[in-house]
């Protein structure tokens, strides 16, 4: 049964826009999971432009919610992360310049590190994914990591489909690269840019068990609500 864990940074984005307490993420979680989320993803960025420590620390503490935890490989954001313990820890790339994350790690560079990291989260027991573009050489990087799993970056795959351009290479790449992974033992998410029509796509991938989806699904339930948004990428999942 594929998943669907659902993204409530920019809940916090509209927060911080009045600088008030409302919306609240906390909230926030504990909604989207009483209408159908598997999960909830939150990206504790170095620059807090969205989720804060306060909000990471409270929504770990909600008992019997899955949450996946977006960090970056900046050591004092791995040091919280400990801390905080969340069920699971998604490792990407982070650039204090860019609107929204914009690729995928870059492993070959940083393999010491997120191999040290890695570590770490494992000794904690906490499931640790990271977050690559559809690349076979990354697929096998993370296997030598020994990561748990793999998101794949489908921000470019989403953005050929907005822009009604020929998917078929990107989409052999996904396909190729999750088939890959699963044949070593490493589980498959995908998530960014995902709107109702890449997600039907990509859900025909049988490798691919969690879709991670925040902006399309925030931003749509503003006219059609998070109940109706969230049943929809339900149902094309399953």
């Amino acid at each position: 049964m594929k998943r669907l864990g659902v993204n409530i940074d920019h809940v916090a984005t509209l927060r911080n826009a009045r600088g008030e307490s409302h919306p609240d993420p906390f909230n926030a979680a504990k909604f989207v999971k009483i209408n159908g989320a598997d999960s909830i993803t939150i990206h504790l960025r170095e620059d807090r432009r969205h989720i804060n420590d306060f909000d990471a620390k409270k929504i770990c503490s909600i008992k019997n919610l899955l949450v996946n935890l977006e960090v970056s490989i900046n050591k004092d954001i791995i040091k919280k992360a400990l801390r905080i313990k969340p069920n699971y820890i998604c490792i990407v790339p982070e650039n204090r310049n860019e609107i929204t994350t914009e690729g995928g790690l870059n492993l070959k560079q940083n393999k010491n590190k997120l191999k040290y990291i890695i570590s770490l989260f494992k000794k904690k027991k906490i499931r640790t994914s990271l977050f690559i573009n559809p690349s076979l050489k990354d697929v096998l990087l993370a296997k030598e990591l020994g990561s748990d799993c793999i998101e794949l970056h489908t921000g470019r795959f989403a953005n050929l489909i907005k822009s009604k351009k020929d998917i078929k290479k990107e989409l052999i790449r996904i396909k190729k690269s999750s088939k890959l992974a699963n044949d070593n033992g490493i589980k498959v998410h995908a998530g960014h840019g995902l709107d109702y029509r890449s997600t039907k796509i990509l859900s025909k991938i049988k490798e691919i068990e969690e879709f991670n989806i925040g902006h399309f699904i925030i931003g749509e339930s503003i006219f059609y609500g998070i109940k109706t948004v969230i049943r929809n990428f339900k149902k094309i999942i399953r």
